[in-house]
C-alpha cells in the first residue's frame, strides 16, 4: 500500500472558497466528468412545462368554469354541497357591502326535505339540475 499523503494546512474558509471557485469554473467551461449543465436544465424546464400544461392549466380552467356556474345559480336549481347535502335553491342573498366582491361569499338558502339551510355560495360542490324556469326560457 502507498503511504497516506499529508493534507495541506489551510483554514476551512479558504478551502471552501477554493473548492467553490473550482466548481464554478468546471460548470462554466464544461470541464470535468460532469460535462455541461444545459441538458439537465433543459430536462427540468421540460418537466415543469409538462406539469403546467397537463395538470395546472386544466385545473385552473375547471376552477374558473365552476366559479362561473356558481355565480349563475338561480332559484329552483338543485345543488349538492361539499358536505353532501342535496337541496333546491330557494333564495340567493348577496354578501355585505364592506366585503370584497368575489361572489362566492353570498348566502344561498336551500331546501332539503323539510329543512331550510343557509350555505355560502362557494361551498356548493356542483349543480345537479337547473331550474325549470331557466329551462323554459332557453
Amino acid at each position: 500500500m502507498a503511504p497516506a499523503l499529508p493534507l495541506p494546512h489551510h483554514s476551512g474558509l479558504r478551502m471552501t472558497h477554493q473548492g467553490f471557485s473550482a466548481a464554478l469554473l468546471a460548470l462554466q467551461f464544461g470541464g470535468g466528468a460532469g460535462g455541461s449543465m444545459a441538458p439537465f436544465l433543459l430536462q427540468i424546464v421540460a418537466i415543469f412545462g409538462i406539469f403546467y400544461f397537463l395538470i395546472i392549466r386544466p385545473q385552473q380552467a375547471q376552477k374558473k368554469k365552476h366559479e362561473e356556474a356558481l355565480r349563475n345559480i338561480k332559484r329552483g336549481d338543485r345543488i349538492v354541497t361539499f358536505g353532501g347535502i342535496v337541496g333546491e335553491v330557494v333564495h340567493v342573498k348577496d354578501a355585505t357591502e364592506g366585503a370584497p366582491k368575489s361572489g362566492l361569499e353570498d348566502e344561498v338558502t336551500i331546501k332539503s326535505a323539510e329543512s331550510r339551510l343557509i350555505v355560502e355560495r362557494g361551498r356548493i360542490a356542483r349543480i345537479v339540475g337547473v331550474s325549470t324556469a331557466a329551462a323554459q326560457k332557453s
